[in-house]
């Protein structure tokens, strides 16, 4: 098989929305340095919202972005709280997914803290395969040609191979 057409997990973005920035995001980022061991960076907010009561540039919520092994590592463990199933209807045309966990506890060596609460999380996952730097490397930028892209069905493929997860209709 050609090395190019390889397809590798890009990266993992575990992403907390809480709407409003104080102590209740506080207690996201515990929880995603918790999951992930990782330092979360805040999310702002893009426009201004009077009836939720959001400023633009207001932090609302919290991420973190995991490469390499620590990615697959996150990657398995948050299949295993889902029963090792993924719905066909996570994925979008480029062959990335992204899936929610409805709270954190599920996951292995978790316990409820009183002091944090409960907080579900959204998890989304970008695929692709070698070469795609030169889309946004900044000398001699190109374009991916479309036989080299990554469809759904490859995306799903992948998932079921390498993760071992069933992918349901």
């Amino acid at each position: 098989m050609n090395i190019m057409r390889e397809i590798s997990i890009f990266k993992v973005v575990v992403n907390i929305g809480v709407g409003e920035a104080g102590e209740k995001l506080i207690k996201a980022e515990r929880v995603l340095e918790l999951l992930t061991h990782r330092k979360p960076v805040r999310t702002l907010s893009k426009t201004t919202n009077k009836d939720l009561g959001i400023r633009k540039g207001m932090p609302i919520g919290c991420k973190v972005t995991l490469r390499g092994e620590d990615a697959l590592e996150f990657l398995k463990n948050a299949f295993w709280v889902k029963d090792n199933k993924i719905a066909d209807y996570s994925f979008d045309s480029e062959g990335n997914f992204s899936f929610g966990v409805g709270d954190y506890t599920d996951f292995k060596d978790m316990k409820y803290d009183p002091d944090i609460g409960i907080f579900g999380l959204d998890i989304s996952v970008t695929l692709n395969r070698k070469g795609w730097r030169v889309t946004n490397r900044k000398r001699a930028r190109g374009k991916i040609p479309r036989s080299h892209r990554l469809t759904p069905v490859e995306a799903k493929n992948f998932v079921k191979t390498k993760l071992n997860v069933e992918v349901v209709s």
